[in-house]
């Protein structure tokens, strides 16, 4: 009951975060409103279709479909204040996130399957409908960048797994997961963690045209000198 909540909240939360990137994007009422659905259900649709687990959950109670555009117009019409929740935002894409990636666990472990697809199913159902916002937002997906997110739900699968290892009764292994990925998100934003970014420049070079492949064929295996090129031929020049 309380990850059905949380869970509750974090679409909530998440269809109107979709729908703000919508408006940055300019789009219309359609375009604000698919975009808050994606961010809030596309994880765990993902999820399901992967996992082969059905029915989906929109399409088994459409009403939460109904709860998320609904958020999202609620959106479109108090935009103006907007700026001045910053915080609370995080605060429920936190909770979102934490109750999400539990969630992926518990669909993981129900259908039978072990600790790494628990992972899968974790992240998937917590990072990616930020991941799908982002593409069709037009936008390198910010899990992708910077700060703690899919990480997070990894986390949650790791201290799940070790409450469940150690005994743990199944309400207190759930609280425990989601308050240790909340509290971490929460850090992580306020610390401002991230994991390490690979950041590859290719330089500018010219290429020496006899080297080319193109150019080996062309002159048969001979050197722009003319000669023939042999194994030791560049080590003695």
């Amino acid at each position: 009951m309380l990850l059905h909540v949380l869970w509750v909240i974090g679409i909530t939360a998440e269809g109107m975060t979709g729908a703000l990137a919508a408006g940055r994007q300019k789009m219309d009422l359609f375009g604000v409103s698919t975009i808050a659905c994606v961010t809030a259900i596309g994880g765990g649709t993902i999820r399901d279709l992967v996992l082969g687990h059905y029915p989906l959950v929109w399409v088994e109670d459409p009403q939460y479909l109904l709860v998320i555009i609904g958020a999202a117009i609620l959106t479109v019409s108090i935009s103006f204040l907007m700026q001045h929740f910053r915080v609370l935002f995080l605060v429920l894409d936190a909770i979102g996130l934490s109750a999400f990636a539990v969630i992926g666990i518990r669909v993981a472990l129900e259908m039978g399957h072990g600790f790494i697809i628990a992972v899968v199913a974790a992240v998937l159902t917590g990072a990616f409908g930020g991941v799908l916002r982002d593409l069709l937002c037009d936008r390198v997906p910010l899990v992708f960048q910077k700060e703690l997110y899919a990480s997070i739900a990894l986390l949650a699968t790791i201290v799940y797994f070790a409450l469940d290892w150690l005994g743990a009764s199944e309400t207190a292994t759930i609280i425990i997961s989601v308050l240790v990925a909340f509290i971490t998100r929460l850090l992580s934003i306020w610390k401002s963690w991230s994991l390490p970014v690979f950041d590859y420049q290719e330089r500018d070079y010219q290429r020496d045209p006899s080297q080319r492949l193109w150019s080996f064929f062309r002159w048969g295996g001979r050197n722009s000198t003319g000669g023939a090129e042999g194994p030791g031929d560049s080590a003695n020049a």
